[in-house]
């Protein structure tokens, strides 16, 4: 083995580009505590996305580039992330507690949108963020059912709520608070406000990400809340039938006005699985969410399939993620979950945590 020197790995893993950033690993500055005794030699990459899954993968690629361009072979590799906040909308204020909220949005209903948020909730999680749920369809809350939750939220002051939890997800919903079968009869108003206290009087615990299950449509309600609610990305849920498209391309629209970044695109449904034989088949169309990525600049986050089970599970309260852990479609959704994180850590940081608060005093 040659001489062994941090130029070296840092030529190594200059040649390793990380999928989800669509960078290099050096150009990432993901490498800390490298130590370097002899021939042996250790360090850590530091990603800026939960990626607990991804890690086995990712050292596999940095060891073959190790002993490809650097003659370095039997490297010590640790994997760990660091999740930083990142900015929101002018003038918006972010929350205690929660350093990222992505919005999960659709042009209209009937997509799969809370399957899907639901969904990469717990694909975060799993991947080792600290992870929570916003349920904000006010006239259909689905995910108290989603996630195996009932019962009412506890309050410790009579102010605030202290959220639900299972599968490791804090969630909370207007679910939680109403009879399951009791319509909401609101106009847009007490929407908007009973919404803003779910948000705000809710004590999130440490988030890394707060994923918000948007109502489908891009009324007023939907851009009270793109104003309104401290968003640091969002992500754009389709089918790729052209109806489904065309209602799509509206949400997105409403979040480049309000300055919200998008995320990518999650392309739904995108083939039909026969339960008996296995059989593929598009459905939907085919092709119509990487269009529509490729027409407004942005990314294809994943497509999913039409399967039976994904709407089973989600119904019985054991969404696909935890019910099939090491199954293809599990994987589909981490894989989103990690590409959505890794966009979203390239996006501006948030530094006001880092300003003194100035405070005037009469003396």
């Amino acid at each position: 083995m040659s001489e062994v020197s941090r130029e070296k790995i840092e030529l190594a893993l200059d040649k390793v580009t990380d999928p989800h950033l669509n960078t290099s690993l050096l150009a990432a500055k993901v490498l800390q505590d490298v130590e370097i005794d002899g021939t042996s030699v250790s360090f850590t990459l530091c990603m800026p996305y939960p990626c607990a899954h991804w890690a086995s993968s990712l050292k596999e690629m940095v060891s073959a580039a190790l002993s490809e361009h650097a003659g370095i072979s039997g490297a010590s590799i640790t994997v760990t992330h660091k999740i930083i906040p990142h900015s929101v909308q002018q003038g918006v204020k972010r929350l205690e507690n929660v350093k990222n909220i992505i919005a999960v949005a659709s042009g209209k209903g009937g997509v799969g949108k809370s399957t899907t948020s639901v969904n990469l909730a717990l694909a975060l999680a799993s991947e080792g963020a600290t992870v929570g749920l916003l349920d904000a369809d006010i006239y259909g809350p689905s995910q108290p059912r989603m996630m195996g939750l009932s019962g009412q939220p506890e309050s410790t002051d009579g102010k605030s709520l202290e959220p639900m939890e299972n599968y490791g997800v804090q969630t909370m919903s207007i679910g939680f608070l109403i009879d399951e079968e009791t319509p909401m009869i609101w106009r847009g108003p007490m929407v908007t406000q009973a919404l803003e206290q779910l948000l705000n009087d809710t004590n999130w615990r440490d988030l890394d990400y707060l994923i918000i299950d948007l109502p489908p449509g891009t009324g007023d309600t939907q851009l009270t809340l793109a104003q309104k609610v401290p968003v640091s990305g969002a992500v754009i849920v389709t089918t790729p039938q052209d109806i489904a498209l065309l209602d799509a391309r509206k949400g997105l629209k409403m979040f480049e006005k309000v300055e919200v970044p998008i995320l990518g695109i999650v392309e739904n449904m995108s083939t039909h699985v026969c339960s008996q034989c296995g059989h593929e088949e598009h459905i939907f169309g085919e092709g119509g969410g990487q269009t529509m990525a490729t027409e407004a600049g942005i990314d294809l986050l994943g497509s999913l399939p039409l399967e039976m089970g994904i709407r089973l599970q989600a119904d019985s309260g054991k969404p696909t993620v935890v019910a099939e852990p090491n199954g293809r479609t599990a994987e589909a959704y981490r894989e989103i979950g990690r590409r959505a994180a890794a966009r979203l850590s390239r996006q501006a940081k948030d530094y006001s945590a880092k300003f003194p608060n100035i405070v005037i005093q009469n003396t």
